[in-house]
């Protein structure tokens, strides 16, 4: 009964928690990848000294990657915990400073 349904229908989508198809993740892989040469040729081709070498960029979003909101409300949150940590650890250590 579920054979002939879309791959691209609500069905599949639920199943796989994304919309993506092979097609999509092709272009992410040629975008990626046409990236990765453009920073290459420009680095290579870049004067070294009057200009600094690019930094090889990320890679794109792909479904099960954390979304960009998510990734910074992690690092903001654990930048608070090791801050609470830190200062735990100095507390106990310089008792002045507790």
């Amino acid at each position: 009964m579920v054979e002939h349904l879309p791959p691209d229908g609500a069905a599949a989508r639920a199943a796989n928690g994304h919309a993506w198809q092979q097609s999509d993740y092709t272009a992410t892989d040629s975008r990626d990848l046409l990236a990765l040469l453009l920073t290459a040729f420009l680095n290579a081709n870049r004067d070294p000294d009057k200009q600094p070498a690019m930094p090889w960029p990320e890679p794109g979003w792909r479904p099960g990657d954390p979304l960009p909101e998510d990734a910074e409300a992690q690092a903001e949150q654990d930048r608070a915990q090791a801050r609470t940590a830190f200062d735990h650890i100095t507390a106990q250590v310089l008792p002045s400073k507790g």
